[in-house]
């Protein structure tokens, strides 16, 4: 194991939250000196000396192993975890070290799960440092990474082939080394027409860049207590809904589309199915909140619907109602949405439609096999043909999903979250939705969850932002040198 490799690389990840640390710094002088200056101005000086140390003592490599690889990304998500912690605790208020750790474990994993009973009450530059906590971890901590290390092609190819998820590679049509590169175009490009459509639609510029910030990560972060309803603008929530589908498919063909300006790229059976699964679901939540009684209205009904479902769907988490004061069946629906959520390649969480679509093909061709014991009988998604081999790491991480989904329910429970909120919660942090139902709903907020279930809570956003497997590569590496 090499730990001078290791060190450089966690070092440029520590470089980069430095950085928007400084930016927020900014906001704040900028702003009259407001109350976060110190916090952030020291926040930032201590990340980043932690983060230039390993460039002065170590010297520079190229070579990287698999196992160091898994290392650099898990460690290079938790330590941005930890000293993005810095701010709000070094500010103070609600934020308690706990409140802290969860706040920014809720950020860089683009939950928008908070602690805060008044966002408003924050000073503009913990606000703007809230928002760049989702920006940094909807690209992502290791392709921010990708894109700043001057090393080797082969190393940048290695990193890209254990961080961004193999479900996700077949969209694009590019070498890996490029495929780094190509998230970021879309993922910026969707930041900035999100911030210029915002506040060409009124939004005052401040709350438009950090709106822009949360939507094009999937992330919940408003600047505002009532999020997107505090705008009191038709347009602006539909450009919302709009940006939050975009971020919510692959971003290869997003890409592909563009460059070459044709919708071929989108005729994708994965697209397909997850389009198709966002309308019945808005349609079926639609109906219930109409029959339920919480809504006055068949158009006030699927307004809310289409606009909460493709939140839950899409992991952002933004809100223009409150799911408290629901009917359980609406409630219920959107816990269902928030298991599948968006396509591979995009800034969402959970299972991902492409593994729902491949369950569901594996499990029709195994009914025909059983009826047509005789017939071949293929999984395919397009024109491809998946094997044994493709198909079974699939279908073991939705499994490994599930099983820790029930872990976390009953530990919930055990910790002393509300029976009602137990499952919602595990679901919502674990596949990154944010908000729950209930007081932790949409409006809500998970200042009253005991100590012990908001660090359960983050546990559950960490599994579900790097996909499990990552982090039992290295629990697997720690166990096996103890055995040595």
């Amino acid at each position: 194991m090499n730990l001078k490799v290791i060190s450089r690389n966690i070092g440029y990840a520590l470089l980069v939250s430095a950085l928007f640390m400084l930016i927020s710094a900014g906001v704040a002088f900028f702003n009259g000196h407001d109350s976060a200056l110190a916090a952030l101005s020291i926040s930032f000086v201590i990340t980043f000396i932690v983060g230039i140390f390993p460039f002065i003592f170590v010297r520079k490599t190229s070579e990287i192993t698999l196992k160091e690889g898994y290392i650099i990304i898990t460690l290079s998500w938790l330590l941005s975890f930890v000293f993005g912690m810095l701010p709000y605790a070094l500010w103070g208020g609600p934020f308690t070290l706990t409140n802290a750790w969860f706040e920014s474990v809720s950020g860089f994993t683009t939950t928008g799960s908070t602690i805060l009973e008044n966002v408003e009450a924050l000073p503009k530059s913990l606000l703007f440092w809230r928002s760049s906590t989702h920006f940094i971890g909807g690209l992502g901590v290791v392709v921010f990474l990708l894109l700043i290390i001057p090393g080797s092609n082969q190393m940048k190819i290695r990193l890209a082939n254990i961080e961004l998820s193999s479900l996700s590679k077949g969209g694009y049509s590019a070498r890996s080394g490029k495929t780094a590169y190509i998230f970021a175009y879309v993922y910026l490009g969707i930041f900035f027409l999100a911030a210029v459509s915002y506040a060409l639609a009124g939004m005052p510029l401040f709350d438009a860049v950090c709106n822009a910030m949360s939507v094009c990560a999937s992330g919940g972060f408003s600047t505002r207590n009532a999020s997107i309803l505090a705008f009191d603008s038709r347009l602006i929530e539909l450009l919302t809904m709009v940006f939050m589908v975009l971020t919510s498919l692959h971003f290869g063909l997003l890409f592909l589309a563009v460059v070459n300006r044709s919708f071929k790229p989108l005729k994708n059976p994965v697209l397909r199915f997850y389009l198709c699964f966002l309308l019945v679901m808005t349609l079926a939540v639609g109906i219930s909140l109409k029959f339920s009684g919480n809504v006055d209205g068949w158009g006030p009904a699927f307004w809310q619907s289409a606009f909460q479902t493709i939140s839950v769907v899409s992991t952002t988490g933004f809100a223009i109602a409150d799911n408290a004061d629901w009917a359980m069946l609406p409630n219920l629906l959107l816990l269902v949405g928030g298991v599948m959520c968006g396509c591979a390649g995009s800034t969402t969480g959970g299972v991902k439609a492409d593994r729902v679509l491949v369950l569901f093909k594996a499990v029709s061709c195994r009914v025909g096999r059983v009826l047509h014991p005789n017939m071949v009988n293929e999984i395919k998604l397009g024109s491809r043909v998946l094997k044994n081999e493709d198909v079974t790491p699939l279908l073991l991480y939705i499994c490994l999903y599930l099983l820790i989904l029930i872990i976390s329910v009953i530990l919930s429970l055990l910790f002393g979250v509300n029976d009602h909120s137990a499952f919602a919660a595990s679901l919502c942090s674990l596949s990154n939705v944010g908000p729950a139902t209930g007081e932790l709903g949409f409006m809500g907020h998970f200042n009253s969850v005991p100590v012990a279930g908001k660090i359960l809570y983050t546990a559950d956003m960490f599994f579900g932002r790097i996909e499990i497997y990552p982090v039992l590569a290295v629990i697997a590496m720690v166990f096996d040198r103890r055995r040595r």
